[in-house]
């Protein structure tokens, strides 16, 4: 059985890699790509029975960095050029923002390093799609929005203060279209760039909003975009 596909963090966390070392001046046996190796491995990602005796090994992890070697245009060795379509695209999402791609890299790091929340983000489902974070900081997002104690809170002050529950992006009330049903529902956003976290962080009712489904989905494709970023696309098509 064939190592599943790189997914997109672990690309994120191999190209952080590649900017900061020179690919000569290191190998499979060297402790950064042992490391980067481990960090691999314990990435909630891919379930064990997806998993080789070689998957993710260092070997492996100094491969990946040749294909960014092939693909980097400012560097005239060969590399390994057997590279696939979603190495190149985030090599080039990436070549020129290489601070952002550094803080993703240190936040997918930084929520793995605490058991207790790993064991809880590898529990929380996939979407559907990929989100441009990746995965790992995608679920991570998610377990920062379910304190149903703080999601209650954030309810209940906001009822106090406006007198009903609104989608803070396109106003979407659940009570008007659903009736009684509906009463009391809408969803919670944490609002806080999802790099920008860290795993003892406390979550506070500042840093949530209220969503409707559909404004929340697509809050979670890009977790850098802002409430009025998302507005103004909803104002841009009206």
């Amino acid at each position: 059985m064939r190592n599943p596909a790189w997914q997109r963090d672990e690309l994120i966390l191999a190209l952080d890699v590649y900017f900061q070392e020179n690919y000569n001046a290191i190998g499979p046996s060297h402790p950064v790509i042992q490391e980067l190796s481990h960090v691999l491995n314990r990435l909630p990602i891919f379930s064990l029975d997806l998993r080789t005796q070689t998957f993710r090994n260092s070997d492996g992890v100094y491969m990946k960095l040749g294909n960014f070697l092939a693909i980097d245009p400012n560097d005239k060795r060969r590399g390994l050029p057997s590279y696939g379509k979603l190495d190149e695209l985030i090599f080039f999402e990436f070549y020129t923002n290489r601070e952002q791609l550094h803080q993703l890299a240190l936040a997918i790091r930084e929520s793995i390093q605490d058991e207790t929340v790993l064991a809880q983000i590898a529990l929380i489902d996939d979407e559907a799609y990929t989100a441009k974070e990746g995965t790992v900081l995608l679920k991570w997002h998610k377990y920062r929005e379910r304190d149903r104690k703080l999601v209650q809170k954030k309810k209940d002050s906001v009822l106090k203060k406006e007198g009903c529950l609104a989608c803070e992006v396109c106003n979407f009330r659940y009570d008007i279209v659903y009736g009684e049903l509906g009463s009391g529902y809408i969803e919670c956003h944490h609002v806080r760039p999802v790099h920008l976290m860290k795993p003892d962080e406390r979550t506070g009712l500042n840093d949530l909003a209220l969503v409707c489904a559909n404004c929340h989905r697509m809050l979670h494709r890009d977790l850098t975009l802002s409430l009025a970023g998302l507005k103004n696309k909803l104002t841009m098509k009206s």
